[in-house]
């Protein structure tokens, strides 16, 4: 693990509820997901010899996975409690993590992991909800529960951003980054039809600091109408945000484009613009 990583997470809680709504748990989400991944695989012109998906629901994405033609070998892989992956230095030439970085409790140390399972130039491709997704039910829960107890406890999990994303494949090593967001605003009759979605999913707060004391009515129903009041439309449905950080890295490789050394450049932007060039002094 990485030196100062904490558990945020209670892993093995995670993979309870995800055993638990297995059956049952609604599958758009994973087939919009899948859709997504195909459209951003489709562009890389390569056919990857050995590959392995790491996802809550791999069903989907394997499909899509074997559909392009892009992978010959897929090992399949879902998330266990362990920190630690069960795979062997310059394994794959592709590995994809689906929807599973968000709730990782060393994702500098996971990431390493992953890279170290790459063969040079071997791609890496993840997706994970990132950003602001659910801020208008964090900052709901947050309001109520100073209002009804005079304290809060964490109750949505902490997202990561674009810029930490990126700099976190820089971290470990990963070369050629590229990290952008996926926005969505979804509408629910009300926050009720959402919180039973999200338990649906399997993706109920499972953070290590949250509070153990069951949600009293008055809490809840304090929740409930202040997101009414403030994220609501027209018509009383509620918004919730979703964004989900798409990225692509690149294992290292003598090959790659290297970014120019500083005074490098044989033409002058000045010449380039046709411009005259001014210096500061």
């Amino acid at each position: 693990m990485t030196p100062g990583a904490e558990d945020i997470f209670d892993r093995h809680l995670y993979l309870a509820r995800l055993e638990r709504t297995k059956r049952g748990r609604p599958d758009i989400l994973s087939h919009s997901i899948a859709a997504e991944f195909a459209e951003r695989l489709d562009p890389i012109n390569r056919v990857f010899d050995q590959a392995c998906l790491i996802a809550a629901d791999p069903e989907p994405i394997a499909a899509a996975i074997r559909a392009s033609g892009k992978v010959t070998n897929l090992e399949v892989l879902e998330p266990n409690a362990s920190e630690v992956l069960p795979l062997k230095g310059n394994a794959f030439d592709a590995i994809f993590d689906i929807l599973n970085l968000h709730l990782i409790n060393d994702v500098p140390g996971r990431l390493i992991q992953l890279r170290r399972a790459l063969i040079p130039d071997g791609l890496f491709m993840a997706c994970l909800f990132a950003g602001q997704t659910l801020n208008e039910l964090r900052q709901s829960w947050l309001e109520a529960e100073e209002l009804v107890t005079g304290g809060v406890s964490p109750r949505v999990a902490p997202m990561i951003d674009v810029r930490e994303m990126g700099a976190l494949l820089q971290r470990a090593e990963l070369a050629l980054p590229v990290v952008d967001l996926d926005r969505t605003m979804v509408r629910y009759p009300d926050a009720i039809a959402l919180i039973h979605e999200i338990r649906s999913l399997g993706l109920s707060n499972v953070m290590t600091g949250r509070s153990r004391k069951p949600v009293t009515r008055n809490l809840l129903g304090e929740a409930i109408s202040i997101y009414q009041q403030k994220f609501s439309d027209d018509d009383d449905r509620i918004r919730a945000t979703i964004e989900v950080a798409w990225a692509t890295a690149w294992a290292p490789h003598e090959s790659q484009q290297k970014p120019l050394k500083p005074g490098s450049a044989k033409f002058r932007l000045a010449d380039a613009l046709k411009v005259p060039e001014t210096k500061l002094h």
